[in-house]
């Protein structure tokens, strides 16, 4: 016993071990060996039971207090590289053509319907299989930079050479006219019709994004672009607010996102674009001959090619709808029901 006593008053001077305890151990053993004692048996799987425990236990240095612990970042799993050939399995099927030389500015509304400003800048409405249905000839000439329907009930045409703002009911009746010198001392280069038919106006003069309200002729909020641009030299082409955000599309640096109350988030490096277009939970654009198609949350990206019947470098633009969608050249629109 008094061996025993020895030994573990050896162990309680010498530095904490693990090798200190196996010694310790092999000691108690023989000890046991020698006398039979049980308490040296028990001291003995004590003893080894410790060591094996405290071969894997971190320092205290390395273990922070429950109130400072840090919870790892969570990585978003990698996005799957798109494909470098574009996805020819998409299904065109010709319907028409709509023969309009130059036809401008275009927008797609929740039916279907397409408008498009001809070269003399009136306005067509044509249903989804590209019948014409409607026709608006404003009572003085200005050239359609913009033409927003998706609202379905209220059409906006901007003029950006007369400065002026029309509204359109869903026959292409006028509701009323807007001339932006009244109320804004700057030059608007895009406009688009918010969901809550307020308007969202670029000032290029002054680098604002407006909210302006058509009923009480007010401009509700203004969003400073000068921070936010740097010193780049913008080419704003296109505007459009689409769940809940609002797209600035710059030819020369990218697309601009806004929340919809016009409070900056992010930009998406796209360069190159005139316009985009939404459709479900993508944003669309043509772009090195072929239709991406970008998701608006998962950040996939996704290449449709076009038909084989189409020059893509006489392409202007594309607007894909649920079912149909619409090439833009210099002859006209050509109607493609589109799966």
């Amino acid at each position: 016993m008094n061996n025993k006593k020895n030994v573990m008053l050896r162990l309680a001077k010498q530095p904490y071990r693990s090798s200190n305890l196996v010694t310790a151990a092999v000691e108690l053993l023989r000890q046991a060996q020698h006398d039979g004692s049980f308490r040296l048996i028990f001291s003995l799987c004590l003893l080894t039971t410790t060591a094996c425990a405290q071969v894997t236990a971190p320092s205290a240095a390395s273990v922070a207090p429950a109130a400072r612990q840090v919870a790892a970042p969570v990585q978003a799993a990698p996005l799957p590289a798109v494909d470098g050939a574009p996805d020819a399995t998409a299904s065109w099927k010709l319907i028409r053509l709509i023969k309009l030389p130059n036809p401008g500015a275009a927008s797609l509304d929740r039916r279907g319907a397409l408008y498009v400003a001809d070269a003399d800048n009136n306005l067509r409405q044509y249903g989804p299989e590209g019948l014409l249905l409607n026709t608006y000839a404003p009572a003085q000439p200005g050239h359609v930079a913009q033409v927003e329907a998706w609202n379905v009930t209220t059409t906006l045409v901007f003029n950006d050479d007369r400065q002026q703002l029309v509204l359109l009911d869903r026959f292409l009746t006028l509701i009323t006219e807007m001339r932006l010198a009244d109320f804004l001392d700057g030059t608007v280069r895009v406009a688009t019709l918010a969901p809550d038919n307020r308007i969202w106006l670029l000032d290029e003069s002054n680098l604002v994004l407006r909210e302006f309200d058509p009923n009480t002729r007010l401009v509700i909020q203004n969003t400073p672009l000068d921070l936010i641009i740097g010193r780049a030299r913008p080419d704003f082409r296109f505007l459009r607010q689409y769940q809940n955000n609002t797209y600035l599309v710059d030819r020369n640096t990218g697309i601009y996102v806004f929340d919809n109350l016009g409070t900056y988030r992010k930009k998406m490096p796209i360069a190159g674009l005139s316009m985009v277009g939404f459709r479900g939970d993508e944003m669309y654009y043509f772009a090195d001959e072929a239709l991406h198609f970008a998701h608006l949350y998962n950040q996939t990206e996704r290449r449709v090619a076009l038909p084989a019947a189409v020059p893509a470098a006489e392409v202007r633009q594309v607007l894909v709808g649920e079912g149909f969608a619409y090439i833009f050249t210099a002859v006209g629109v050509t109607v493609y029901q589109y799966n």
